[in-house]
């Protein structure tokens, strides 16, 4: 049957809203895949910084994980119950230290140290977890030695980025672990959550 006009304003308006129910389709499909791209390059990192991270106990030098990396592995921290096993932290809270593990802040106390030791990670891959924490919690920090540090959860609280009321100048020996709040938000936000715990003691 031949076109009409009518029948091509129909097809051109049929094209136009196919086009428009599929542009926001593509939109979700692409932020569903960056968001599944980030969670298993993390995951992918943390095997890669896991065997660094051996290596650096077991000699004593410093190990990348691999060879551009700006930084490497300087402790082993897992929240018994909470984190799924043991979790890799670089140095550095630099934007890709973070995109593949929890950073510890220079200028922070070293695990078993007088001071607060404070390590941060991004709320939707490596510290996602801290979201269940409680009071009561145990934080096993390893340190590059091999020496374990436990600490117990003591306080939960949410404050803004540039107030977090932590020091380098703590009088006690104390964990902090920062991640961005709230945890479901889709973009940064200027809130952080913080999970806090007091020094128990070590053991090799």
């Amino acid at each position: 049957m031949p076109l009409t006009k009518d029948n091509t304003k129909a097809n051109t308006k049929g094209r136009a809203i196919r086009l428009f129910l599929f542009i926001p389709l593509l939109a979700g499909l692409i932020l569903i895949g960056q968001g599944s791209y980030i969670k298993v390059k993390a995951a992918f990192a943390q095997i890669l910084l896991d065997k660094a991270w051996q290596d650096t106990v077991d000699t004593g030098q410093k190990t990348k994980a691999w060879p551009w990396a700006d930084t490497f592995p300087v402790a082993a921290i897992e929240v018994l119950g909470r984190s799924n096993g043991r979790i890799i932290a670089l140095d550095g809270s630099s934007g890709e230290a973070l995109a593949f593990a929890p950073g510890h802040l220079h200028y922070t106390a070293s695990p078993g140290q007088i001071g607060t030791a404070v390590y941060a990670a991004h709320r939707d891959t490596h510290f996602a977890f801290l979201e269940n924490a409680l009071k009561g919690d145990i934080i096993v920090v390893t340190d590059k030695f091999g020496e374990a540090h436990k600490y117990q959860v003591d306080q939960m609280r949410i404050t803004p980025w540039d107030q977090s009321g932590i020091t380098a100048y703590d009088s006690a020996k104390r964990i902090a672990l920062v991640t961005c709040w709230p945890f479901d938000a889709t973009t940064p936000g200027p809130l952080r959550y913080i999970v806090e715990g007091a020094y128990l003691g070590s053991k090799l």
